[in-house]
């Protein structure tokens, strides 16, 4: 187990964002002219497309980590998008571990999505990290939360799921997914794999929602 967490937070480092944790989802590595026109228009077209999970549908991706305060910010904006996206949209989240400190929340996010209560306690969680400042770091801290919010799942059971190889197999595709997206923080949103927004670049939480619908009808055509 430890040399496996070792390998993929080896691989998070190669990303180059240990201690990023900004508004600036992306940075454009295209040329500038190209870059400043995109950027414009609200987002930056990704050199190597990505591969979508289902073909048959508009892939939206956010990559966030719970710690992030402007991942909190955008939460109810881009919650609400995903709750009113047209049927031919799939939305779907990764927290990869950027940093190697963001890896306790990475796992958090893993094991809820294994044990399949991710929707009942991702918004709980933000709000404990945030309003309240637990920072949910220790496995017992975040198994006995996980227990307060009567979901069905124990501490035990949690803690042991954060530790298994489901949840670090998630991690390393996180990872991968991030190096193969060019991201270079959070929040993120990789729009069916060729198309990458942010708060920054599109200029707010609001702002980003309409780059999204608007890049998702795009794709349409």
């Amino acid at each position: 187990m430890k040399n496996s967490r070792r390998r993929f937070l080896e691989q998070s480092t190669v990303l180059g964002v240990a201690g990023m944790v900004s508004a600036a989802g992306a940075v454009s590595l295209l040329p500038a002219a190209t870059a400043s026109a995109q950027a414009a228009a609200g987002y930056e077209v990704l050199a190597n497309p990505m591969n979508t999970a289902d073909p048959d549908k508009i892939e939206v991706l956010e990559f966030f980590w719970f710690g992030c305060p402007h991942c909190f910010a955008f939460e109810p904006a881009i919650n609400d998008y995903h709750q009113n996206k047209p049927e031919y949209v799939s939305f779907s989240r990764e927290a990869p571990p950027l940093n190697p400190q963001w890896e306790p929340h990475s796992r958090m996010f893993y094991a809820a999505r294994s044990l399949g209560i991710i929707d009942e306690v991702l918004d709980p969680i933000f709000d404990e990290i945030h309003l309240k400042k637990n920072r949910l770091v220790k496995p017992k801290a975040v198994g006995k939360f996980i227990e307060s919010l009567d979901v069905g799942v124990d501490s035990e059971k949690f803690q042991s799921t954060m530790k298994s190889f489901a949840v670090d197999a998630g991690l390393r595709r996180s990872v991968q997914l991030a190096q193969q997206s060019k991201i270079t923080g959070v929040p993120a949103i990789i729009v069916n794999g060729k198309y990458r927004t942010s708060v920054s670049i599109a200029g707010g939480n609001e702002q980003t929602i309409e780059v999204i619908k608007r890049l998702v009808e795009l794709e349409r055509v």
